[in-house]
């Protein structure tokens, strides 16, 4: 089966296997686990940071992120397409008491800075209204088709904030392929937000884990947090073990982003498929189905049992992400497993 329903399906390559069994351990919950530690303070330090957090999901680490910086009962701006606002079961509200107040996502990620500042009440002694405390950003935008968002919009957008006296949490669950696609370090990209979650266990490549970075006080208080949620985690040097070998070979997400290209390029030929090859930028594929045969279900299904696995986000669009364990030649065959369904034309 050629995989592309998500780059979650990575599986821990041989070395970082080798890693976690020579994992030096310890009790985590203590502070005592020598390889989270360590994984911690790179992680810190990669983005520009004072000091890091393990958790087990970026779900999690979006939700620590959102208590710490949050009070109960006030509210925080988000993209209505965004991850956490749409895949992450209210956790803020369910768990901290904060109220989620959707903002549009433009087709380039952006939540412009006239709908943020709709968010802020004329007058902020009412009692009627829950004041913002947060902005949350994506980089990567996911529903939007991974594309990056700009580093004068971050700045835009970190000064808006701070000048409304609120914080700004990013969710970079794909940081690093917005860094890739900019050729720029990640802190460049950090630099923009008070608290950054990214995923180990996406385009990375470990099996579990993501990290959340910010001041030293930041994290000491979604430290409790953690805790909280039971994100507290013993002998987690063996997770540790491999985003630390992840972090060590940050380049290949370089051929993620070519392979994801050259889908869309062949794509792009087949008729029966829209696609725009100019909007990918990083390991995600937008398109449709335009044959009338099909639905999005029915041609998934039919491209599954050919060996393509692919799934629907948002407004029947398909998506296929590219990753590590996806070759040149899986998306050759993927291109004619799709040209074969449509050429079948069969309903299922």
């Amino acid at each position: 089966m050629i995989e592309l329903r998500s780059d979650t399906f990575t599986l821990p390559t041989p070395a970082m296997m080798r890693a976690m069994n020579e994992a030096r351990l310890g009790d985590d919950v203590y502070g005592e686990d020598p390889t989270v530690l360590e994984l911690e303070e790179r992680a810190a330090e990669l983005l520009g940071k004072q000091a890091g957090l393990l958790l087990p999901s970026g779900t999690m680490a979006n939700l620590v992120s959102i208590m710490t910086h949050a009070p109960r009962g006030s509210k925080m701006l988000v993209g209505a397409e965004s991850d956490i606002y749409i895949y992450e079961a209210a956790g803020a509200t369910v768990c901290a008491g904060v109220m989620y107040e959707p903002v549009p996502n433009q087709d380039d990620g952006r939540l412009l800075l006239s709908d943020l500042r709709r968010g802020f009440p004329d007058d902020p002694d009412d009692e009627q209204f829950a004041l913002p405390s947060l902005i949350c950003l994506e980089n990567t935008q996911n529903r939007c088709g991974g594309v990056v968002l700009p580093q004068t919009y971050l700045k835009e957008v970190w000064e808006f904030a701070h000048e409304h006296e609120v914080a700004v949490h990013l969710d970079g669950a794909r940081v690093f392929n917005a860094a890739t696609a900019l050729r720029l370090p990640v802190s460049e990209i950090a630099q923009y937000a008070d608290s950054v979650q990214f995923c180990l266990s996406k385009g990375l490549g470990a099996p579990i884990g993501s990290m959340v970075v910010g001041t030293a006080e930041f994290i000491t208080e979604a430290r409790r947090a953690r805790k909280m949620l039971g994100g507290g985690m013993r002998q987690a040097g063996l997770i540790a073990a491999a985003g630390l070998v992840a972090l060590d070979d940050l380049h290949r997400l370089q051929d993620d982003h070519a392979n994801a290209l050259r889908l869309a390029e062949g794509l792009a030929g087949i008729d029966g498929i829209d696609v725009d090859p100019g909007a990918v930028q990083t390991n995600i594929v937008m398109f449709r189905v335009s044959d009338p045969r099909f639905t999005w279900q029915t041609f998934v299904e039919a491209a599954g049992q050919h060996g393509l696995a692919l799934a629907e986000l948002g407004h029947g669009r398909l998506r296929a992400v590219t990753h590590n364990g996806v070759t040149e030649a899986d998306i050759d065959r993927a291109l004619s497993i799709v040209r074969r369904v449509l050429a079948d034309g069969r309903e299922h």
